[in-house]
C-alpha cells in the first residue's frame, strides 16, 4: 500500500535505476513499518521541469501510504538516498505526504478497508 513515485528532469537518474527502486522500496518499508511485498515504486525520468527557476537536475517524489506517515523522518531519509545515488542536490527536491483512508486503496479486486 505504500506508494513512491519519482520524478525527475535528470535523464538518467544513476548507472542502475533498478538498484535505487530496490533501495527506495526497501526504505519505504523501513520507514512506514508496512511489508516490502505491499510496496510500489515509480521512476519517471526526464520530465521538463524547472526549480526555483532553474532547469538544473531537480526532483518530485509523492509518497502515499495508509497511515504510517512521518514527514519530518521521512523527508531527511529519503532525500539524502536520492542524493546519494543521483546527480540531485538536497535543495533541489519537494516530497508530497499523502495519508489515504484505507476505504480509498483499492488492491486484488477490494480495498483495504
Amino acid at each position: 500500500m505504500p506508494f513512491i513515485q519519482i520524478n525527475t528532469s535528470s535523464k538518467s537518474v544513476v548507472e542502475n535505476d533498478d538498484l535505487l527502486q530496490k533501495d527506495i522500496s526497501k526504505m519505504i518499508a523501513v520507514l512506514t513499518g508496512k511489508p516490502e511485498n505491499y510496496v510500489m515504486t515509480m521512476i519517471q525520468r526526464n520530465a521538463k521541469m524547472t526549480f526555483a527557476g532553474s532547469d538544473e537536475p531537480c526532483c518530485f517524489i509523492k509518497v502515499q501510504s495508509i497511515g504510517s506517515l512521518n514527514p519530518s523522518s521521512m523527508s531527511k531519509a529519503l532525500c539524502e538516498l536520492i542524493a546519494s545515488k543521483t546527480n540531485i542536490n538536497t535543495n533541489r527536491i519537494y516530497i508530497e505526504f499523502f495519508d489515504v483512508k484505507a476505504s480509498n486503496w483499492g488492491f486484488n479486486g477490494s480495498t483495504f478497508g
